[in-house]
């Protein structure tokens, strides 16, 4: 039996069939769920999925709607740029194939945000095409089964697996196999404490032969993240329940989403916040500093609440800045450790 034909086998007895976007799997649906895995966790995925459909059933429905509505629906997943391409994306199919989901192989591989793997898994899982795919979990199970050295980062590593991916894809039950193999790695091929005794794959496993499986797939070389330091500032109305937030340019981190304030480490909050919020607070309290992690960089972030109460005007300070009331606050676009600072003022 070929390896295709025993991890589908294996994927009708032990795979998981009933994720709820299987049911209906249109191109929109494995789209959507395709962006939200991204770096996320199936478990995880399930009920933003599900409240995400929910509130955007079409992709005319998330064309139409603002990336203000979009993002509260997104808080907590993180990577937040998943979002907007996905709304932008959605624009996008609005205006060229008519609210659409494109099934042309190029078209969707041009859409903002998804790339040869994710479009690839879109076709194959909702149009049965014969498409390859290479996510984290497939380069895991095809490095360790044909026991490929080198990062899979790593250009020449990378076609090596596209090279087998495409070689091991079937003619037949693509849509199967396309979850079957992404399911494999997820469950039994895991980065740690693989199962290699339930694997229908064991033994033919180059890795297992060599007894290496840990050694593969090979580590990204280590490179130390850089640590940036900020102060983020809960400037508060307490009489009027009031908290000050900023909305964050479309670029860069937490792009498009409600934040606090944010000044220098070093720089006097007093001083910081008459000068560019024409706001006056005494004696800011400082919470407990918190490290919170991206890709590329480690960002300590330095918590502090100032309350506030001469009169102040909603509308006063710049259209990047707004005052939100207690109750509406949480129902925001926030960054997952801004809505935690917040949550923790309640």
């Amino acid at each position: 039996m070929q390896f295709e034909q025993k991890i589908l086998k294996w994927f009708d007895e032990f795979g998981r069939n009933h994720l709820p976007w299987q049911d209906n799997p249109t191109p929109y649906r494995v789209w959507v769920s395709e962006i939200m895995l991204q770096q996320t966790q199936v478990a995880t995925v399930i009920p933003y999925f599900t409240r995400f459909i929910t509130r955007f059933p079409t992709v005319r429905a998330l064309a139409n709607a603002s990336l203000d509505e979009v993002y509260p629906l997104w808080a907590g997943l993180g990577y937040y740029a998943r979002a907007k391409n996905l709304h932008k994306s959605a624009q996008i199919i609005k205006t060229l194939y008519k609210g659409k989901f494109p099934t042309n192989f190029e078209e969707v591989l041009a859409l903002p945000g998804i790339g040869r793997s994710t479009a690839g898994a879109i076709l194959a899982i909702s149009t049965q095409q014969r498409y390859p795919i290479l996510d984290g979990n497939v380069k895991r199970v095809l490095s360790r089964h044909f026991a490929i050295s080198g990062w899979p980062g790593d250009p020449k590593v990378a076609e090596k697996l596209w090279q087998l991916s495409e070689k091991t894809t079937p003619l037949l039950r693509i849509n199967h196999y396309t979850q079957a193999i992404m399911d494999l790695g997820a469950t039994l091929c895991t980065r740690s404490r693989p199962k290699c005794a339930l694997c229908p794959i064991g033994r033919s496993c180059q890795a297992k032969k060599l007894n290496k499986v840990l050694d593969y797939p090979t580590k990204r070389p280590k490179v130390d993240k850089p640590i940036k330091a900020i102060t983020l500032l809960m400037l508060m109305h307490v009489k009027k329940r009031l908290i000050l937030l900023e909305k964050r340019p479309t670029h860069g981190i937490w792009g498009g989403l409600w934040s606090l304030p944010e000044c220098a480490l070093n720089e006097n909050i007093e001083d910081w916040c008459a000068k560019h919020l024409a706001i006056n607070i005494k004696n800011p309290t400082h919470w407990t500093p918190f490290r919170h992690t991206f890709t590329h960089f480690h960002l300590d972030i330095h918590p502090a609440v100032g309350k506030i109460s001469n009169t102040i005007k909603l509308n006063s300070i710049s259209e990047n800045y707004c005052w939100h009331s207690f109750d509406q606050m949480l129902t925001l676009g926030l960054p997952a450790p801004v809505k935690k600072l917040l949550t923790s003022l309640l």
